[in-house]
């Protein structure tokens, strides 16, 4: 399973992933969690321009699913902006985008993706603007692969 984690920086998306990755390791599973603020200093990709931002998208969702297919979960936290990459990305059967946005401030408006294109369809909703982490990583396992 990859559990594709896209919003707004400051919405909680990487404190989500972590706790996922957290229970889903508790319950036996073998997982890889994967961040954009890590995986571009990996890559050495601090473009964030939207050509920046889609080179790192796509290198992310490349690792994840080889990352997958060696038979272990994905937890990846990316702001991704482009909704056709990720749209593409969820053809595969083993994605569940989850959508993290939040009605609050919360430090990290200067990273702000300007043309970020939130999904229209197949996604699980996670607003986190009063959202209990357990709760929401309950509704997240509970969640299906549209």
């Amino acid at each position: 399973m990859i559990y594709w984690f896209t919003g707004q920086p400051g919405a909680g998306k990487t404190t989500l992933a972590l706790a996922l990755q957290k229970e889903l390791r508790r319950r036996g599973h073998a997982v890889v969690f994967l961040d954009g603020d890590t995986f571009r200093i990996i890559t050495s990709n601090q473009d964030y321009s939207q050509l920046g931002r889609l080179k790192n998208v796509r290198a992310a969702q490349q690792l994840a699913a080889k990352i997958h297919e060696d038979g272990v979960w994905v937890v990846a936290s990316f702001v991704s902006p482009a909704r056709a990459l990720r749209e593409e990305f969820k053809q595969r059967p083993d994605v569940l985008e989850i959508y993290v946005h939040t009605s609050e401030k919360r430090g990290r408006e200067k990273f702000f993706a300007e043309a970020y294109e939130p999904p229209l369809e197949k996604f699980l909703d996670m607003d986190t603007t009063s959202a209990n982490v357990d709760e929401c990583v309950q509704r997240i396992l509970a969640a299906k692969i549209f």
